[in-house]
């Protein structure tokens, strides 16, 4: 079997152009032959007439039959015709121009007609030649006696130039076909010449050298169109691994500062053979703080990784938002009173809010915003949580008291590892998250067929909006990928 691609399209290429070209020889040749042929049967058709009309001028004359059809033979023979007169009874009367080797055998008189003249091939003895044989009934003279007229015609010059034609077309057809497999074996190496050199680009491409790209030679042509969808590919693999090697650093350093406090804890407290409980308590809860931290921290990541990988498990289940806003905010109260902030709730409209969705994602959505909010609002203020109904959907704000997300750091809080504490006015040393909680709420979101976005925020507090669809037949997509 060929392998190559530029093989297989010569082939095929040769293939084709060998069809065409047998069709259209054999169509030249049968028109060719089928012309020939007409303009033989047309020329005997003539002859017979002129034959016809010079007996019957021969015997108006008061020739004998005999005589006249002599005369008429010998007047209308030629080196290529032949000409013969038969009484209807088949007895020759006159002929001339026939070849020895040609035995006529004519056909049964009632088939022969006076008004068009009957055509046959016949073959000599020696099955050498062929011949044309056009057969006419003639009733001439004054008494109208019927005589059958002959006309003939040797094919051989004929099929010679038939024969002639066929050895051109059977030496130009394979002449041509060779060199159309040359022509096109070079054509197709050149056509497929950048799909070769995008070939060898691609293979030297890897980890090292991820910002090269395939020449686009001619971007409106499919190959240019081809390498530039492969640009897009590799564009695409060079963010996701480059996001990949930022999401292994980021970790390693959120993951390092919990371990090394928790170990200098550990270090500092067995450095000293006696202390009081105290001392031991405090450095537990330094401990616990700090692996407290480390277990939210993994979960985070391993939700994160479980969301790319598109595996993560959603149990989809009737619900009510109000109810689990309500849970929300008096557990919320708790922390929140370490700051004396307050959380208020705000309800629109009466009655229920039904939603079908997966309960523990959409509560760890809603935490994930009230915490935010709760690190980042000033002493003595209010969160508040509002629930509004919409024509089809439900909108959740979570708004802060804060001082409010710069500009420059809008576009880039719902990406992973990111934290815009410092700019909002605190210190690193008091930030207690990761940079993942808005990143795990906007793929919640998502995965609900939702959006969540940063509504408004100035230098006196943030609101972040939560919408959920909640009419009927509004299903949560079972897999959604986290977006960076």
């Amino acid at each position: 079997m060929i392998g190559s691609l530029r093989a297989r399209l010569t082939v095929w290429y040769v293939s084709v152009l060998a069809i065409v070209l047998a069709s259209v020889s054999i169509m030249i040749h049968v028109l060719l032959a089928r012309e020939l042929h007409d303009r033989i049967d047309e020329n005997l058709r003539t002859v017979t007439g002129i034959a016809v009309t010079s007996l019957d001028n021969d015997l108006h004359e008061g020739q004998s039959i005999v005589d006249a059809a002599k005369s008429t033979a010998t007047e209308l023979q030629s080196n290529q015709a032949m000409l013969a007169i038969y009484d209807t009874s088949g007895n020759l009367l006159a002929e001339a121009g026939r070849d020895e080797e040609l035995q006529l055998r004519l056909p049964a008189a009632d088939s022969i007609t006076s008004d068009q003249a009957l055509f046959f091939t016949a073959i000599e003895s020696d099955e050498d030649d062929r011949h044309r044989i056009a057969v006419r009934r003639a009733v001439v003279g004054p008494s109208r006696t019927p005589y059958v007229i002959v006309g003939g015609t040797d094919l051989e010059a004929t099929e010679e130039e038939l024969a002639s034609l066929r050895g051109v077309l059977l030496s130009v057809v394979p002449l041509a076909l060779v060199i159309a497999g040359i022509v096109g074996w070079f054509l197709a190496r050149h056509s497929l010449s950048p799909v070769m050199g995008m070939a060898e680009r691609a293979r030297r491409i890897g980890i090292q050298n991820l910002g090269e790209r395939l020449p686009v030679q001619n971007p409106h042509d499919e190959l240019g169109r081809l390498a530039a969808t492969f640009n897009e590919l590799l564009d695409r693999l060079a963010t996701s691994f480059t996001q990949q090697r930022q999401f292994m650093a980021d970790a390693s350093h959120e993951l390092r500062t919990p371990v090394a406090t928790t170990r200098t804890a550990a270090t500092v407290a067995l450095q000293v053979p006696h202390r009081n409980e105290a001392d031991y308590r405090e450095t537990l809860q330094i401990i616990e703080q700090q692996t407290d931290r480390l277990a939210r921290l993994v979960d985070d990541m391993f939700t994160l990784a479980r969301a790319d990988a598109g595996n993560y498990p959603v149990q989809l289940a009737p619900m009510y938002l109000d109810e689990l806003i309500e849970e929300v905010a008096r557990a919320g109260r708790v922390l929140a009173r370490r700051r004396n902030v307050g959380i208020d709730v705000v309800i629109d409209g009466e009655g229920e809010a039904p939603f079908t969705g997966d309960e523990e994602l959409i509560r760890r959505m809603i935490v994930n915003l009230l915490d935010n909010a709760v690190r980042h609002a000033t002493e003595e203020s209010t969160i508040t949580i509002a629930l509004r109904r919409r024509d089809g959907y439900y909108d959740v704000a979570v708004t802060d008291r804060g001082p409010g997300i710069p500009a420059a750091a809008r576009p880039h809080i719902f990406e992973r590892f990111y934290r815009s504490d410092v700019a909002r006015g605190r210190a690193a040393s008091e930030v207690s998250g990761a940079g993942l909680g808005l990143a795990i709420a906007k793929w919640i979101a998502r995965l609900h067929d939702g959006e969540i976005a940063l509504v408004e925020s100035t230098g006196h507090g943030t609101t972040f909006g939560i919408r959920l669809p909640w009419q009927e037949g509004a299903s949560p997509r079972a897999r959604h990928t986290v977006p960076s």
